[in-house]
């Protein structure tokens, strides 16, 4: 008797040792989310919170390293429910407390203590994370989960047990837009490719009544489109490690490459950066890289997901095939691997791409052209007025305030969100 009541003692004092542990720590995640949101100031309000259907009960925010995702998550908690409302809140994949606790369980305990939207920042970094996602959604009616990854997760294209029930969006730099109006403290609006085609010259008037925006472009080109330029220590340098992080952290994770490549995919970077830009010589890369043709496209590819890289196709082309060319996914990444890299013309080229990137399908032109559009309008990135114009044609011109007709200035592609 005495040892049965032994047992049935033990077995409370460890039921509540667990109660009592579970509380602690979602007292301790409470604590963190508060500190965090209370001290989250995003320096201007990104366009995408706007754009997202934030009635989907599982949302993913996919973008590149050092683009603002924790800041995005904190700033949505932050306008929506404030820093002490325990309905909702953050946690971190970098949290050792999920190598004892599942994400699943962790979710459904936080939905019974009255918890309504759960933030998980780097989900990417959890075990059988889409197989979790896809247990809350399907178990926990009551719960959104909203959910930062990486661009090199492919949620559609390799993720079936997501497919269908997870809404993704791309979060991205600094447009010219949203860096103009944080320097210059203007609040311009977005703008379609549409609008700027037929309106152009009335938006520059708009725009030209309060700022020069060329007074701030080259800037924007050398170190804009990261939010981190806004710290007090090194650009470059904090470039170059997220860079480095890119490949070590979210390549190498993501896609499950042996630490022993790491040299390699790092060289096939330089060596395409500071390259020509046209085709890739592929037999020429695998030989200097002392790999397979295969391998390094995959890798290409790989660097393409992460947003180090943009691959151009002719209209009609597509991966796996090899690009037509090859550009830097933005122009800070040109600076912070070239400092003193001087061609102009790949420079607006690599702006005027990254600006459309992601909305619009962007293709190799031809001989008339620099790009080929959404398959049917054909540009042509000018640094200085065409002396010759084609009809069918139009053209950003680097370097001028305003456009006329078929003349678009260059800044204005900036706008598009």
């Amino acid at each position: 008797m005495l040892f049965r009541l032994c047992i049935l003692t033990r077995k409370v004092y460890l039921c509540n040792a667990n109660i009592f542990f579970f509380i602690f720590m979602f007292d301790s995640f409470y604590r963190m989310h508060q500190y965090l949101v209370e001290r989250t100031q995003a320096p201007i309000r990104r366009a995408l919170m706007d754009e997202i259907d934030w009635h989907k009960r599982l949302i993913g925010i996919k973008g590149s390293r050092g683009v603002g995702r924790t800041t995005f998550l904190l700033q949505y908690a932050k306008e929506n429910f404030g820093p002490r409302d325990k309905r909702c809140l953050y946690i971190n994949m970098n949290n050792f407390y999920f190598q004892g606790k599942t994400l699943f369980q962790f979710a459904q305990e936080f939905m019974q203590a009255g918890g309504q939207v759960l933030l998980i920042d780097q989900v990417f970094k959890y075990p059988e994370w889409s197989h979790e996602l896809r247990l809350i959604h399907d178990r926990c009616s009551r719960l959104k989960v909203i959910f930062t990854g990486s661009s090199v997760m492919r949620l559609k294209e390799e993720n079936q047990e997501l497919n269908g029930i997870a809404a993704s969006y791309n979060l991205r730099g600094f447009s010219f837009r949203e860096y103009l109006n944080l320097r210059a403290g203007t609040n311009f609006r977005t703008y379609t490719i549409r609008e700027i085609q037929n309106r152009h010259e009335r938006i520059a008037e708009e725009v030209l009544s309060q700022v020069n925006p060329l007074d701030y472009f080259n800037d924007y080109l050398h170190h804009g489109y990261y939010p981190f330029f806004m710290e007090k220590s090194s650009f470059i340098e904090n470039l170059l490690k997220v860079i480095n992080m890119m490949i070590e952290v979210d390549i190498l994770l993501i896609k499950q490459i042996d630490l022993k490549y790491l040299s390699k995919i790092k060289k096939l970077l330089y060596l395409l950066a500071t390259g020509d830009y046209g085709a890739p010589n592929v037999s020429q890369l695998a030989q200097d890289l002392q790999t397979s043709r295969a391998t390094v496209v995959n890798y290409i590819k790989y660097l393409t997901d992460a947003r180090l890289l943009n691959m151009l196709y002719r209209p009609g082309e597509d991966f796996p095939k090899k690009p037509a060319s090859i550009l830097m996914h933005n122009t800070n990444l040109i600076y912070a691997m070239m400092p003193d890299y001087n061609d102009e013309q790949m420079i607006m080229e690599t702006f005027f791409q990254n600006a459309l990137w992601g909305r619009h399908k962007v293709e190799k032109g031809d001989r008339s052209c620099t790009f080929i559009v959404d398959k049917t309008q054909k540009f042509r990135i000018c640094l200085e007025q065409p002396k010759r114009k084609n009809t069918d044609v139009l053209y950003a011109l680097a370097g001028v305030k305003q456009g006329f007709e078929q003349e678009i200035p260059l800044w204005m592609y900036g706008f598009l969100y």
